[in-house]
């Protein structure tokens, strides 16, 4: 059973930081491309950072400059170090992994629970 499990969400004044975090368990063959996403209330759920197995980063233009993308390979988690934190940034943020479970198969993706950023004074 393959789960992302984040960590890292919270309450944060404008200007400040958060880094998120997300660690994917479970038995797997290799993980492609991660990323955030992110939900605001009445939005739908939209791209706010990626990165290739190869290691590339891919952001939204509204946070290029103040999120940074990571991955480690070796302990299967990519994190999102967010800055200058905007009220804008408020959602709920989501994990996304492209796994494959064997060397023959297509990536699956999974998603995790979702952890809340709040940019409130």
């Amino acid at each position: 059973q393959v789960q992302l499990v984040e960590s890292g969400g919270g309450l944060v004044q404008p200007g400040g930081s958060l880094r998120l975090s997300c660690a994917v368990s479970g038995i797997i063959f290799s993980i492609n491309a991660m990323g955030w996403y992110r939900q605001a209330p009445g939005k739908e759920r939209e791209l706010v950072a990626t990165i290739t197995g190869g290691g590339s980063p891919n952001y939204q233009d509204a946070v290029k400059g103040r999120f940074n993308i990571s991955r480690d390979y070796a302990k299967k988690t990519v994190s999102l170090q967010m800055n200058s934190l905007k009220p804008e940034d408020t959602a709920v943020y989501y994990c996304n992994a492209l796994i494959k479970h064997n060397s023959w198969s297509s990536t699956t993706a999974y998603w995790g629970q979702g952890t809340q950023v709040t940019v409130s004074s």
